[in-house]
């Protein structure tokens, strides 16, 4: 993809889907402060600057928070999840400031462990549905 089909897309959640589609992780960036947005947003909340533009993110992180989930949403028990098999959700802080929830995949959410609080992990994408309801899903996992 070139830069300019990127600048050209508007800062929305459909846009944000399709990068994540193509396997990239994105942000909204304001030209004027350097401050990075995810999921990305048009307008700077703290300044109302409009002067955005699309920046790919690492993808790598540290994990803040986390818990287990046993009684999770459709989509979730779609995937197989429910009280005897829980998913583990997290809250990451990424390389370039923002902090995203998503889940946290080769982790074990009947034995959370406070140890993982803190340690690095990277950004994966994980594809659920049929069909044309297949999209991709932003999952992080531990660097070990």
């Amino acid at each position: 993809m070139t830069e300019q089909a990127i600048t050209d897309r508007p800062f929305t959640a459909a846009s944000f889907q399709a990068y994540m589609d193509e396997g990239k992780l994105m942000g909204s960036r304001n030209r004027e402060t350097g401050e990075v947005f995810v999921p990305p947003r048009p307008i700077d909340p703290a300044t109302h600057g409009e002067a955005m533009e699309w920046v790919e993110l690492s993808g790598r992180g540290t994990l803040a928070a986390f818990t287990s989930v046993y009684i999770g949403t459709t989509a979730m028990i779609d995937a197989g999840y429910d009280r005897a098999r829980p998913y583990v959700a997290g809250i990451v802080e990424l390389e370039e400031g923002p902090r995203i929830s998503a889940q946290l995949l080769g982790v074990d959410g009947k034995r959370p462990d406070l140890g993982w609080i803190g340690r690095p992990i990277v950004a994966t994408f994980i594809e659920r549905g049929e069909g044309d309801k297949r999209r991709s899903y932003l999952a992080f996992e531990m660097i070990v």
